[in-house]
This record gives structure tokens, sequence and C-alpha cells, in this order.
């Protein structure tokens, strides 16, 4: 991976297409298991900081040490079993418990990329490392910020993302599916929630310009204050609220008969 160039000749940079993004949302919003139509929309809206954001991290000690190792970010973390090897208490038993209570694997989301991507586009290069790296990464921020995969905490992991890797794609899917959820739970703190997490993302280290298999190692206590990653009050409170007026987070398809 040594040889690879930052920009392949052949890749044509992402061009900025909101009209483009606002269709791709709409069927997300039709069908919310769609989640190919969210690679759409962050492709739709990008720009320029991605290149500047993956030169600091291919240009870090630890992007040097990530194209210097044999083994795939994948194969890091779908290795369950070497994982386990590892203390109690650990990042890497935390993020087992979830992908495996979640029914996940690292690779099964790069496969759903894969559906999605135009081969054309796709490039032997650095970027697109790092893009696969910002996409292997997604899980382990719901494992380290303490968002689960309920509406709402994927709405908070997105804004969290935004602020750690900046992408108008991105910020924008957090909002408008925050205004989805707003819809049906108007005295639940939704958007402050959200402007939480994107206040968090801000200040936290980065996680995927991280050392995984060494933050994999640390006790998940010591490696959320390493990083800066604090306690998500806004979105717990949020959980407690909707739960008080007979809502499940995780299953707000029938928000509106229990909030009735």
């Amino acid at each position: 991976m040594t040889n690879l160039p930052f920009v392949h000749p052949d890749r044509q940079m992402a061009r900025f297409q909101p009209m483009k993004a606002l269709r791709h949302f709409r069927n997300l919003i039709a069908d919310k298991e769609d989640t190919e139509q969210v690679f759409h929309i962050i492709r739709a809206l990008s720009d320029n900081r991605f290149v500047d954001r993956a030169r600091e991290f291919w240009t870090s000690s630890a992007g040097r040490k990530v194209l210097a190792e044999p083994e795939t970010l994948i194969d890091i973390l779908d290795d369950h079993a070497a994982l386990r090897k590892l203390p109690m208490g650990t990042v890497a038993h935390a993020y087992c418990d979830f992908m495996e209570k979640e029914g996940l694997t690292a690779q099964g989301l790069a496969d759903e990329y894969e559906k999605f991507a135009d081969k054309t586009e796709r490039h032997d290069d650095l970027l697109e490392l790092y893009g696969n790296r910002q996409r292997d990464t997604h899980d382990l921020y719901h494992v380290l910020t303490g968002y689960g995969r309920d509406a709402l905490g994927e709405q908070c992991v997105l804004a969290f993302t935004y602020s750690q890797n900046p992408n108008w794609g991105i910020l924008f899917i957090a909002w408008a599916g925050g205004r989805e959820i707003k819809k049906g739970l108007k005295h639940v703190p939704i958007y402050s929630a959200i402007r939480e997490a994107q206040k968090a993302g801000k200040v936290a280290q980065k996680i995927a310009h991280q050392d995984v298999r060494a933050m994999l190692a640390e006790p998940l206590a010591d490696a959320r204050k390493r990083l800066g990653i604090g306690e998500p009050v806004v979105y717990n409170k949020a959980h407690e609220m909707m739960r008080a007026g007979g809502i499940d987070p995780y299953d707000l398809l029938g928000q509106n008969t229990a909030a009735a």
C-alpha cells in the first residue's frame, strides 16, 4: 500500500450536487432501511475538506503505521476471536458486544457501500483508503460515544462524525433526520441532543485517525477520557423522556400512537 499515489491521475474529484442529495434524501425518508441512499447523499455533498483531512492522516505517524500493516481495518475489527482475548472492559469487548448484539460486521457495512459504488469512480489511491477508513470506523463511533442504533442515536453519531470529518452530506442527514424524529416528539430535546453530539465531535480527538489496534486494547473508560468524549447527557435525557411517555426509542414507528 505504501506505493499508492495520494490521488490517482484518473480520479475525478466529487462535485457539489445539492439537488441530487435532496432526491436521495427523499428516497431515504421513504425507506429508512435503504442505507445506500446515505452514501449517495454524502458523495453528492462532498468538498475539498476531505482531501485535506486525508493528507493530514497519511502524513501522520498513525497513518504511516497503517500503510505498513498487512491487515486491513476490516480484518482487525471482524476478528472477534482475537479481540475477545483482550482483557474484559476494553474497547474490544465493548465493540464485539455491540456488533454481535446488533448482528453487524465491518465487512457488512463495506458490502452495503459496494452495492452503491460506481466502479468507474474507484481508484487505487490513498483517498480511497481514507474514505474506507472513515466508513469502517463508523460502529466504533457508536461504541466510544455511547450513542445507540436507535433513530436519534444514529443522527447523533452523524452529527459527531461531521465535526470529526466534515461533509455537508453527513450534517444534512443528521439534522434532516432529526427533523423527521421531532415531528412526533415535540417536547423531547431532539435538536439539543444532535447539537450536543456535534459539539462533542469537535472537541474530541479524531477517532478514524487513531491507532485502532492500540485503542481496542484500552479500557473503554480510559479511551473515552483520552479521546475527550464525555457522556451524552441530552441524548440520555431524551431517551428517559421518550420512555416516560410510553415510547420505545428503538421503535419509533409506533410513536404517533403512543404519543396520542
